[in-house]
């Protein structure tokens, strides 16, 4: 991997280049430090929305210029919004590179957004909360994540609360983008077929006029201690049932959160279909055939968040039986530990596996974004060798200390349409 070169302009944006010259192609990002997080009660999915509104154009760029131009140059754009984050992307012929690069410098400063245009866009945002809801295990995700966190940003999907999304106005959205789209609050990433210097030449020109602001204080509520399990029951129509079970997690810059991710691969494996059917919650669970299928996922974060393990149950199996084979599964993992031969396999994998998703120059930016989002830009840079200095100690305490009932969260949905009887009380 070549040498990534990191830069501050005077007005604050951070900018991160790597030079890879395999293909005539360059990736272009911008990240800006505000997420879903970040929002108050009242305005839960204003940073989902306003992402929205900063495809509706600028007086440069109007609606749709940017969509033909990228199509016609034979690239892709587009963005999305997380806990954490916003992103902004185009990956393009590195020749076409700098209408991408103008583009992201105007829209910093200079999206419009029209009132017809944010009541419009209202109803396609209600639209698409309505459709993710259609999916059950959407319902069973919120309300865990509401049991989990009562306090912090992280209690309310990225989409937000539709009665939010039913009172918002235009001028919440565009206090929200003066008050978080600055270069201070931003980082410029670029990864591909460029030369630094003259790339770096290229955003100070672009970004360096933009007006030095201080990054805003950002929105945030530290979640106080859980005092012991919490438990959720949603119901919904369907034949299928699914059992949630979440343990606390420290956030992505923590020394724990390396040593969570290969005891996730132990657990759950790490990601590709072959690993995950030798893995232990499979056997436990899939193998017995109480389970359809297993999967585990620990998510890098800003502030501590969650590892979560769902269970899709067979139809004829009821949530209650997959919960003692899976609690057994942890407290073996608490008391025996680990061998070493399962040790290095889950290192091996997980690290191919990350390898493998990130050879892309595309893929490659977004992980440099990310870095810059949780605070280290050598986090995705260091994350390989992180990996396997984890030891089969470091995998056991890790389980003793965050795998802990008092930590945990677990969420069952029943299906309405069973034809089962109700579990007993």
């Amino acid at each position: 991997m070549t040498q990534l070169t990191h830069h501050t302009l005077p007005n604050g944006l951070t900018v991160l280049l790597r030079e890879v010259h395999s293909a005539p192609v360059i990736s272009w990002w911008l990240a800006y430090r505000v997420g879903s997080r970040n929002e108050p009660t009242g305005l839960t999915g204003i940073s989902h929305w306003v992402e929205h509104m900063m495809f509706k154009g600028t007086e440069r760029f109007p609606a749709g210029a940017l969509d033909r131009e990228i199509d016609r140059a034979g690239g892709q754009w587009n963005a999305f919004t997380s806990m954490d984050a916003t992103k902004y992307f185009e990956t393009l012929p590195a020749d076409k590179i700098d209408i991408a690069m103008q583009a992201e410098a105007d829209r910093m400063s200079n999206a419009i957004f029209d009132a017809d245009e944010t009541e419009s866009e209202r109803t396609v945002i209600i639209s698409e909360r309505q459709g993710a809801e259609n999916q059950p295990t959407f319902w069973l995700a919120e309300e865990v994540r509401g049991a989990a966190f009562r306090v912090h940003g992280y209690h309310h999907e990225i989409i937000g609360d539709e009665t939010d999304l039913r009172t918002m106005t235009r001028d919440d959205l565009y206090r929200h983008y003066r008050r978080h789209y600055c270069a201070a609050n931003a980082a410029a990433i670029a990864v591909g077929a460029f030369d630094s210097e003259e790339m770096l030449a290229k955003i100070e020109s672009l970004f360096g006029s933009i007006e030095a602001e201080a990054a805003p204080d950002l929105f945030t509520r530290a979640e106080p201690e859980q005092q012991g399990e919490r438990r959720v029951i949603v119901e919904r129509p369907g034949k299928t049932a699914f059992l949630e079970l979440c343990h606390r997690a420290p956030p992505a810059d923590h020394d724990d959160w390396m040593k969570l991710q290969i005891m996730n691969a132990i657990l759950s494996g790490s990601g590709g279909a072959s690993d995950n059917k030798t893995s232990r919650l499979y056997q436990a669970l899939v193998k017995t055939e109480v389970a359809a299928s297993v999967g585990a996922w620990l998510t890098p974060t800003v502030d501590p968040y969650l590892y979560s393990i769902m269970v899709t149950l067979r139809d004829d199996r009821r949530p209650e039986e997959a919960e003692p084979l899976l609690l057994a599964e942890i407290e073996r993992l608490k008391t025996e530990g680990v061998s070493e031969a399962e040790l290095n396999k889950a290192r091996k994998q997980t690290r191919a596996a990350f390898a493998y998703s990130t050879e892309s120059v595309t893929e490659q930016a977004y992980w440099l974004a990310q870095s810059f989002i949780l605070g280290d830009v050598t986090w995705f840079d260091n994350y390989a060798e992180r990996l396997m200095q984890v030891t089969a100690d470091d995998v056991r305490e890790v389980a003793e200390r965050y795998l802990l009932p008092r930590n945990r969260v677990l969420g069952i949905l029943h299906p309405t349409d069973s034809e089962q009887e109700p579990a007993p009380a």
